[in-house]
């Protein structure tokens, strides 16, 4: 489908504007993130930068300029592309079980080792970027009605019902939660999320008998930790007594016996928040969590200076993703939810992961620059 519409004329900003309009405080709040990250790795690999903390700086600076090349880009390109992106990246998801890469007993990645990528990560960025068109050309009377919703409510179920055949329960949730909170703040009515709810309490018996056999034993493990301690609980188990053994100010850098002594499983991946808090304590952990808090208030406070519902609409979608990352990731690690996968952003060890969440925050800054450009609905009808 191809849209014609009409823009409001806009100032044309030349490069050396974009970049005073660049928010640099931003940028090296999220560089400060990255280094923990960095020393995060060098610590889990014994105090040597391979074969993770290098791999995570060389990946943060090609990441840097694309962040660059996003945010000084032209916030129309992305409005017209939208939909063919959020196309591809289905198109990709689709071809994942067909030609996809498995490990771990899941298929989830495209291409060859170490220039393997999930087309779930691209599909995050894009789905955001396709519902922020969707709602920038929908009429606000129009938002309550029935009709009005399926679209959007099947740009979300597809990615979501494609996660859960890979398998992969957590990126499935992201989804979820990053569609549905874009929906919520488009204004979309208390009563379609009520009703999801209800569905969704209906649905949980027959959704149990769907999940795999080590689905069901993470749940399992959840809410019962002890029943399988050498197996299935090993990992929160563990990663409980290292957060518990991190006390008030940590072990110390490159100190914490249950990361060094390979007691803690995926240490430098899903993991990574659980070996940083032992070795830092809770004060340490509290001090990362604080520099989240901080992005995310940055990524707030741009969506709301946003005159456009695109604009305004993909600056806060990158925002509910990263928040969702982060509490699922922490409260994974904790045990307040079950261990479903989910790597903590910038900081664990991930090309893809790690990419993408870059340029999103790369349009979270191409939104802030364009933060004075409006559009206005075309009175044209679009073609098929």
């Amino acid at each position: 489908m191809k849209l014609l519409f009409a823009e409001a004329p806009a100032p044309k900003l030349n490069l050396s504007k974009k970049l005073l309009l660049l928010n640099w405080p931003f940028i090296l709040l999220i560089t400060a993130i990255v280094l923990v990250g960095a020393a995060s790795l060098y610590s889990v690999a014994g105090g040597a930068l391979d074969p993770w903390a290098s791999r995570h700086v060389v990946r943060f600076c090609f990441g840097l300029a694309l962040l660059f090349a996003v945010a000084f880009s032209d916030i129309r390109w992305w409005l017209r592309g939208a939909y063919p992106l959020y196309l591809a990246a289905l198109l990709l998801m689709l071809l994942v079980p067909v030609i996809g890469v498995e490990s771990g007993g899941a298929r989830r990645w495209l291409g060859y080792e170490e220039l393997s990528f999930q087309p779930s990560e691209m599909m995050k960025i894009t789905l955001i970027l396709a519902l922020a068109r969707y709602y920038q050309w929908l009429p606000p009377e129009k938002i309550w009605r029935p009709d009005a919703l399926l679209p959007p409510v099947l740009m979300i179920g597809l990615p979501v019902v494609l996660a859960l055949a890979q398998p992969d329960l957590g990126t499935a949730a992201l989804f979820a939660i990053i569609g549905g909170g874009l929906l919520f703040l488009a204004g979309v009515s208390w009563f379609y999320f009520g009703a999801v709810i209800v569905g969704v309490v209906v649905a949980l018996p027959h959704a149990w008998e769907k999940l795999h056999d080590y689905q069901r034993e993470r749940v399992l493990t959840f809410f019962d930790p002890e029943r399988d301690p050498l197996g299935s609980g090993y990992h929160i188990l563990q990663s409980k007594i290292a957060i518990g053994s991190g006390g008030l100010a940590g072990k110390g850098y490159m100190q914490g016996t249950q990361a060094q002594l390979n007691f803690l499983p995926e240490k430098h991946t899903d993991f990574i928040f659980t070996m940083f808090a032992e070795e830092m304590g809770f004060v340490g952990a509290v001090v990362l969590l604080a520099l989240y808090l901080l992005a995310l208030l940055f990524i707030t406070y741009m969506a709301l200076r946003c005159r456009s519902i695109f604009a305004k609409l993909l600056a806060a979608g990158i925002g509910l993703a990263l928040f969702a990352y982060v509490f699922i990731n922490v409260a994974m690690v904790t045990g307040l939810v079950p261990v479903v996968g989910v790597p903590l952003p910038l900081v664990s060890y991930g090309g893809t992961s790690m990419l993408t969440m870059i340029i999103g925050l790369g349009f979270v800054l191409n939104a802030h620059i364009n933060r004075n450009v409006t559009f206005r609905r075309s009175e044209a009808r679009a073609l098929w």
